[in-house]
């Protein structure tokens, strides 16, 4: 039986370190230097930010196709007032009773 301690598990801290020691080792120390400089290069610098207009258009086209219904405020019942919590229920079982 293999012993759990010392494993490396993917999505943590630890799991992250070691992939980027690792992306080093193969791929040179300025790996993630190169990374960022063609990320860099390939932006064109468009996204909402550029074109406040465009980004109002698609809100507005986002939110008249929403599948979200409007809100409803519930108005409470009589039941609702004169009803005691559950966990109050479950207490008065568990009174002793003389």
């Amino acid at each position: 039986m293999a012993r759990k301690i010392g494993i490396i598990i993917p999505g943590t801290r630890a799991g992250g370190l070691k992939a980027a020691k690792t992306n080093r080792l193969r791929h040179g120390k300025d790996f993630y230097v190169r990374v960022g400089k063609l990320g860099g290069e390939l932006s064109i610098g468009g996204g909402f930010a550029a074109n406040r207009e465009l980004a109002r258009e698609a809100g507005a086209k986002g939110g008249k196709i929403s599948r979200r219904g409007k809100a409803k405020t519930k108005q409470p019942t009589l039941d609702d007032i004169t009803n005691r919590p559950y966990w109050q229920s479950l207490l008065d079982k568990l009174t002793i009773r003389k």
